[in-house]
């Protein structure tokens, strides 16, 4: 423990508030908050024994800093923000993105129909899930729509609307036809009500109404549907095989098992609705907290984002300040640490699909250490860097004989890409084929977002920039990074293909890294990750300007007929290839001009070029 922690620990405040853990090199490398952070802060420096996480992380703390708030709940949700905005190692990271779908109805419409959602709003609708661990929801309306006849259009329909005809979906025995009529609104929703019976853990009927279709079907030689029918009967087949004995159909809870070797740790997640396990899923888990109800606490607070949130959590480990969770999550929640009966059971199972986990993935989660951090760290030592790399950008020009000219650029964070960071550029500057000068226009505009402080991903500090090239691209790039003042602060490298080597700006001789080592595996994966997004970039652009310019210039095909031509047939090379006949099948073109337009590709026949 340094002199600086040490008088900041003197001068540390009892009230609650959230502090942050930095490296020798200035990085966020833990967030944390604390009712008290005198007590919290304090406990990390103590000569006591700790988990070896959390010895790992201290080990790197060379300063902290700390924020006051007015209370516990302002501090959990001030860390929150802190840990989406620095996105520190140590901490629990949920990647934002995908969520667990949910089926969703909204019953206030005259004749609602299910749908299948991802983000769950508080709009009075009724959501079901969330489905996951071989649970499609797909799957389930299908069965639905067979049993029920529920319509799947998005049309509006009102009590007094008619349409014209039903769709193919009445005529295949799929849907009930409320559009046309052919059910009142209270049968129609007399069918839902069945449907939400089914959702909710209810299986005889729908099972009961499937049999006797594929009886029937069978009976009629309709083998086809009967085979269906079958592998619906298989999807409710293992729903069943997920009733919990002994538990009411009414009952929502989530069980959240964690389990930890001292170093690597594992969080199992289990939703149970409607009488059934719904899903169990585990995560791995890298939390330098001194308690372990603490960890789950932290996960928690990062897991129900757009998610329902049930009334009752069992956890493994009571977790500290269980009020402001709830409140924080915006529901009164009853929170059971120590259950018994059929909740211990629950419990009981998580623990193990946990356990499991960790006994199967610990050699994967250190392996990823190694190709991450672990190969950051050597980086720093094997090519003397002033700060550890934590974030790195790449950048990569793609053009074609000078048209097109973009540039991307690549975020990797932590060692891991950072695809929300990731940015690309139009040349707007540079003529012709100039590799050179287009990625100091692109580096150029980068760093003037920075020092403006101007985007998201443009006000962070790089500690990295890895330029794709030799010791030319390098020299040109870092006056660049000179004439912004720039050259102490951010750090710069370029990575040359032909034997790997890694440049530097004051060394006439390169770097040559281990082959096949973590560290330079890393730089190759961010230089091809630029190299990658930079060619998906140009080509977007080549083909969309090909698309649309080429249509402009033939007569008659006005921005209308264009879109309706690419909407209906794609591409200009596409639409280049078609007959008379077909061009002319589309509403938008008569006769006259398809024939205009197959003429004008047979004077103007389209070049290709090859991409690099």
């Amino acid at each position: 423990m340094n002199q600086i922690i040490k008088d900041k620990l003197k001068s540390l405040t009892t009230k609650p508030g959230v502090y942050i853990m930095r490296d020798i090199d200035g990085n966020v490398i833990y967030v944390g908050k604390a009712k008290n952070l005198k007590n919290r802060v304090s406990q990390y420096f103590r000569n006591s024994p700790k988990p070896s996480k959390v010895q790992a992380m201290v080990e790197n703390v060379a300063n902290f800093d700390y924020f006051i708030t007015m209370s516990e709940m302002d501090a959990l949700a001030l860390e929150s923000n802190l840990i989406k905005e620095h996105q520190p190692f140590y901490n629990i990271l949920l990647k934002d993105g995908k969520q667990f779908p949910y089926i969703k109805i909204n019953l206030k419409e005259p004749f609602p129909r299910f749908e299948i959602v991802r983000r769950v709003k508080k709009d009075g609708a009724k959501y079901f899930g969330p489905y996951f661990a071989g649970l499609d929801p797909r799957e389930i309306l299908k069965t639905i729509n067979t049993a029920f006849k529920i319509r799947t259009c998005t049309s509006k329909i009102t009590e007094n609307s008619v349409a014209k005809r039903e769709c193919l979906n009445y005529s295949l025995g799929l849907c009930s036809a409320p559009c046309t009529k052919r059910i009142t609104r209270e049968e129609y929703l007399s069918e839902i009500e069945r449907a939400i019976n089914f959702l909710n853990g209810n299986d005889n009927e729908i099972e009961e109404i499937l049999m006797q279709k594929m009886a029937k079907a069978s009976e009629n030689e309709n083998f086809e549907h009967a085979i269906l029918l079958r592998e619906r009967l298989k999807m409710i087949k293992k729903l069943k095989d997920r009733v919990v004995a002994n538990l009411p159909k009414d009952v929502a809870k989530d069980v959240f098992a964690y389990v930890t070797d001292g170093l690597s740790g594992v969080i199992t997640y289990m939703a149970v609705r409607g009488g059934k396990i719904l899903g169990i899923i585990s995560y791995p888990c890298m939390d330098a907290e001194l308690e372990e109800g603490q960890t789950l606490f932290n996960f928690i607070s990062q897991y129900y984002q757009n998610m329902i949130v049930p009334n009752e959590i069992i956890l493994s480990h009571e977790i500290p300040s269980a009020d402001v969770l709830a409140e924080y999550l915006g529901k009164k929640i009853n929170f059971i640490s120590n259950p018994h009966g059929i909740n211990k059971s629950l419990l009981d199972m998580a623990k193990e699909n946990a356990r499991e986990y960790l006994e199967k993935h610990i050699e994967k989660d250190r392996l990823k250490y190694n190709n991450t951090m672990g190969a950051l760290k050597v980086l720093k030592e094997k090519l003397g860097l002033r700060e550890l790399p934590i974030r790195m950008e790449c950048y990569d020009i793609s053009n074609i004989s000078g048209t097109n000219k973009v540039c991307s650029m690549v975020v990797f964070k932590n060692g891991e890409p950072s695809k929300k960071d990731y940015r690309k550029f139009k040349i707007k500057t540079v003529k012709g084929s100039n590799d050179f000068a287009s990625l100091e226009e692109a580096l150029r505009r980068r760093l003037k977002r920075y020092i403006d402080k101007n985007g998201e991903s443009f006000k962070e500090k790089p500690n990295l920039l890895v330029i794709d090239g030799g010791k030319g691209q390098l020299s040109s790039c870092y006056e660049i990074l000179t004439s912004f003042n720039l050259h102490n602060d951010i750090q710069m490298i370029s990575l040359a293909k032909r034997i790997e080597e890694v440049f530097h700006p004051f060394s006439s001789q390169p770097t040559l890294l281990k082959p096949a080592s973590a560290e330079l595996k890393l730089l190759q994966r961010i230089r091809d990750e630029a190299h990658r997004f930079a060619i998906t970039y140009h080509r977007t652009l080549r083909l969309n300007k090909m698309a649309k310019s080429v249509l402009d210039d033939i007569p008659g095909v006005g921005p209308k007929k264009r879109d309706a031509l690419i909407k209906a047939f794609g591409r200009s090379e596409d639409i280049a290839k078609l007959d008379i006949d077909i061009l002319e099948s589309l509403p938008e073109i008569n006769h006259s001009l398809a024939v205009t337009i197959h003429e004008y590709f047979k004077s103007h026949p389209i070049t290709y070029s090859v991409e690099e």
